[in-house]
């Protein structure tokens, strides 16, 4: 390695370092920002909904008194290819 490559290591990359370190004292002596609060009201002109929305209906009951749900139907078997025997 020649002399340059050893300054370039030593010296240029340190530049990202000491940025990082410095936007890290920065952020942590930053005073928080006053909140303002709105004066009067939210500013806006929205309508209330006339009727609430309804509520999400359950799933129907199945028969007169609640049969169980029925079963999955039967699964099917999917075939399996065999290997081509070669041709001689």
């Amino acid at each position: 390695m020649e002399w340059t490559g050893f300054l370039f290591l030593m010296l240029a990359l340190k530049i990202p370092l000491a940025a990082l370190l410095w936007l890290v004292w920065w952020a942590i002596r930053q005073t928080p920002d006053d909140e303002q609060v709105p004066q009067g009201g939210d500013g806006g002109s929205r309508v209330p909904d006339p009727q609430p929305r309804p509520l999400p209906r359950h799933p129907r009951r199945r028969g007169p008194h609640g049969d169980p749900v029925p079963t999955a139907p039967p699964r099917t078997r999917t075939t399996v290819a065999r290997a081509r025997t070669p041709e001689r």
